[in-house]
């Protein structure tokens, strides 16, 4: 469900218009594992099964096979001994694509792990090395370090 009407035209605009759906679409990570060419969305809950194909075939090019939606009821919250809160519904739609097409989550964050690897190996050695100084002063309980004479 999208504007399907123009808005009303004013002196100075462009007669050329291109209208973008009302509708939006989350990618996300399912929590349990899915065939290869099976991909979750959190979609805008006015979307019917029809709405997201099209959407997917329309705008992004991706052959679409079938879609199955489902509402999920949010969570419910409760502040003790005032009130109780509920997150937004969300709808789940899962596809199939057709058994060409795969997808599979890019790994966004493999050179941060190995800088990661590089800061936690000299926070290893900083640790030993403090902890070396603390087994020399150990007669000395509850002296810094740095005073060592």
């Amino acid at each position: 469900m999208s504007t399907r009407l123009y808005p009303a035209f004013k002196n100075g605009d462009s007669k050329l218009r291109v209208f973008l759906p009302d509708f939006w679409m989350k990618l996300v990570k399912p929590s349990h594992n899915l065939l290869p060419n099976q991909v979750q969305f959190v979609v805008s809950p006015q979307m019917t099964k029809l709405d997201v194909k099209q959407y997917l075939e329309k705008i992004y090019n991706v052959p679409v096979i079938h879609v199955n939606t489902f509402n999920k009821m949010g969570k419910t919250k409760t502040v003790p001994n005032h009130y109780v809160t509920k997150e937004p519904d969300e709808k789940i739609a899962f596809v199939t694509l057709h058994k060409d097409h795969k997808f599979v989550f890019p790994d966004l964050f493999a050179k941060a792990d190995d800088e990661l690897t590089e800061q936690s190996k000299s926070m290893k050695a900083s640790k030993e090395q403090y902890a070396l100084k603390t087994k020399l002063n150990i007669s000395k309980q509850g002296v810094p370090t740095w005073f060592s004479h």
